[in-house]
């Protein structure tokens, strides 16, 4: 088993009221080069958990965490308008969470954050901000929220 040091949690920036299934999903990452869904956990608006990766298999879903990350993305991430934004069901808030602590209490040492979080602190300051994110997403902060 490789070593775990971080759960970054995703969207799959998909407009409130769209689906993105799970088939589309792997298409979109093969386009991109991958082989296959990038993430290890894919959360549906109904609250369904896939395991669209072994844990064991490195991801593709933060460049420079990959090798010692387990992505998790659930469906959403967009307002109607297109906008970012908290989509998530109360259905996928309750397994998110739900799966987080599972895997947490399997790798303990690990620091649960969302994909924003992992953007460069550009300024040097010891934090990445706001405005140094280079995606919104997750659309909410996972360290306040899980």
């Amino acid at each position: 088993m490789r070593r775990i040091d971080y759960i970054v949690v995703h969207c799959s920036a998909t407009r409130e009221g769209q689906e993105l299934p799970p088939d589309t999903l792997d298409e979109m990452h093969r386009a991109r080069g991958f082989s296959g869904t990038g993430y290890h956990y894919y959360i549906r608006r109904t609250g369904e958990v896939l395991n669209t990766r072994p844990i064991a298999q490195i991801g593709a879903h933060t460049r420079g965490y990959n090798n010692h990350g387990i992505g998790i993305c659930y469906e959403g991430g967009l307002a109607a308008d297109g906008t970012p934004a908290d989509t998530r069901t109360p259905e996928q808030r309750a397994v998110l969470r739900l799966l987080v602590r599972q895997l947490h209490a399997r790798f303990p040492a690990s620091t649960v954050c969302g994909h924003r979080d992992l953007s460069p602190d550009l300024d040097g300051n010891g934090r990445v901000e706001p405005h140094e994110w280079l995606k919104q997403c997750p659309c909410f902060d996972v360290k306040f929220d899980l």
